[in-house]
C-alpha cells in the first residue's frame, strides 16, 4: 500500500503540475475561454475512450505493467505540452494524455486486490490522499515554474520528469497484485457479459452514473474557478496554484487521516450522503460569493465535499462486482468519469457564456442535485434491506 501510495503520488504531482497554468498559458497561443474548455474535454475524451481498454488489459497482463505503460505515456505528453508552439500542438498533447491516462483505475483495482472489504473504503482513501497531495504539490509547483511571463517548457518538464521518477519507482518496488496463477483462475470465473450486461445483472448501472455526475461537476469547478477568480479579483496562475495547493491539503488530511473514523462512524453510504450535499451547497454558495472570502470559501467547500465523494464510490463498486471483473468494471467506472470531465466543461464554458459565472455554478449546483438524490435513495434502501428479515 504505501507503495502504490508514493507511485500514484508521483504521477498526480506532475498531473497537478499542469492544472493551474493551462488557462493562462494557453491565451498565448491564440486560445479563448471555449477552447481551454475544449482543451479540458479533448483530455478527457481520450481518458473515456482508453479507461475500460487499460481496465482490461490490467486484468490480463497484470496492473504493474499497465501503469507503467500509462506512466511512460504521460511523460511523453508532457514533453509534446512543453514543446507546443501552436494551438492544435497543444489539443495534440493533452489528447495523446487522455489515451494514456488509464493510471487511476488500474490503481484503484490494485487496491481493491490487496484490501478486504472491511477497509477497503479506507484503500481508496490512500490513493484519495496521493492524488490530494499531487494537488498540493503540483499546482504550487506549476504556479512557481510558471513565474511572472509563464511558458508551458520548465513546469512540463518537471511534470514529464515526475512520470519517469513514478514509472522507474514502479518497476522497482512495486509488487505485482495480481500475479499470473490468479489472472489465470479469474479468467476461468470470469462473466462473458458485456461490461454493461454486468452491470445490469448487478443492478450497479445508477452507481456507475453517478462517476459521471461527480466528475462532470469537479470538472466544472476546476475550469470556472480559475476563470472566476481571474475575472473577478485579477489573480494569476500562482495565486490559483496556492488556492489548489491548498485545498489538495485538505484533501490529503481528509483522505488519508479521516476516512477510515468518518466511515466507522457513519458507514458508507451515509457519509457519502453528506459530502456530496456539501459538494451541491458550496457549488450553490459559489453562485452568490462576492468576496475573496466568500468566493474561495464556497470552492473549499465544494471541493471538500467532493474529496470524500470517489474513494466511498470506488468503494461500494468494488464490494458490488466480482473479483474477476474488477479491472473490467474499475476501468469502465474511469472512462464515465472521463466522459463526466467531457461534458462538465463543456456545459460550464456553454452556460458561462449564456448566463455568467452565477448561471454557470446554478446549472452545476442543479447537475450535483440528481447525484444527492441518487444517494438519499440509497440510503433509504439500505434502511429498508436492514429492516427486513
Amino acid at each position: 500500500m504505501p507503495i502504490l501510495f508514493g507511485v500514484v503520488l508521483l504521477d498526480l504531482v506532475g498531473f497537478g503540475i499542469v492544472i493551474p497554468i493551462l488557462p493562462f498559458l494557453s491565451p498565448q497561443l491564440g486560445a479563448d475561454k471555449l477552447d481551454i474548455a475544449f482543451i479540458i474535454v479533448t483530455y478527457a475524451v481520450g481518458a473515456g475512450l482508453c479507461g475500460p481498454l487499460w481496465g482490461r488489459l490490467s486484468d490480463r497482463i497484470g496492473r504493474k505493467p499497465v501503469i507503467m505503460i500509462c506512466l511512460a505515456g504521460a511523460a511523453l505528453s508532457y514533453l509534446m505540452l512543453g514543446l507546443a508552439s501552436q494551438l492544435w500542438m497543444v489539443f495534440a498533447a493533452r489528447g495523446f494524455a487522455g489515451l494514456m491516462a488509464g493510471n487511476v483505475g488500474v490503481a484503484s483495482a490494485m487496491m481493491a486486490d490487496i484490501t478486504p472489504p472491511a477497509t477497503r473504503a479506507r484503500g481508496m482513501g490512500v490513493i484519495g490522499a496521493a492524488f490530494g497531495l499531487g494537488l498540493v504539490l503540483g499546482p504550487l509547483l506549476g504556479g512557481l515554474l510558471a513565474g511572472d511571463q509563464p511558458g508551458f517548457t520548465l513546469p512540463c518538464l518537471v511534470a514529464g520528469s515526475m512520470s519517469l521518477c513514478a514509472m522507474l519507482a514502479a518497476g522497482l518496488f512495486l509488487p505485482e497484485s495480481l500475479p499470473a496463477d490468479r489472472r489465470r483462475l479469474q479468467r476461468s470465473q470470469q462473466d462473458a457479459s458485456s461490461v454493461y450486461g454486468l452491470l445490469r445483472k448487478s443492478g450497479n448501472r445508477l452507481l456507475v452514473l453517478q462517476f459521471g455526475i461527480h466528475s462532470s461537476c469537479v470538472s466544472s469547478v476546476t475550469y470556472l474557478f480559475p476563470l472566476w477568480s481571474g475575472d473577478m479579483l485579477d489573480w494569476n496562475a500562482r495565486q490559483v496554484g496556492i488556492v489548489f495547493g491548498i485545498q489538495g491539503a485538505i484533501m490529503a488530511l481528509v483522505q488519508g487521516g479521516l476516512m477510515g473514523w468518518l466511515v466507522t462512524a457513519l458507514g458508507e453510504l451515509r457519509l457519502l450522503r453528506a459530502s456530496v450535499s456539501a459538494f451541491a451547497l458550496g457549488l450553490f454558495a459559489a453562485a452568490f460569493a462576492g468576496s475573496p472570502a466568500t468566493m474561495v470559501g464556497s470552492f473549499f467547500l465544494a471541493m471538500t465535499g467532493a474529496t470524500l465523494c470517489m474513494p466511498l464510490l470506488n468503494a461500494l463498486i468494488s464490494h458490488r462486482t466480482p473479483a474477476a471483473s474488477r479491472g473490467r468494471v474499475l476501468g469502465t467506472t474511469g472512462s464515465v468519469s472521463s466522459w463526466g470531465r467531457v461534458a462538465g466543461p463543456l456545459v460550464a464554458g456553454g452556460n458561462l457564456a449564456l448566463f455568467g459565472y452565477r448561471g454557470a455554478w446554478l446549472v452545476a449546483t442543479a447537475i450535483c442535485l440528481c447525484y444527492v438524490t441518487w444517494c438519499y435513495r440509497e440510503c433509504a434502501r439500505e434502511r429498508q434491506r436492514a429492516v427486513l428479515p
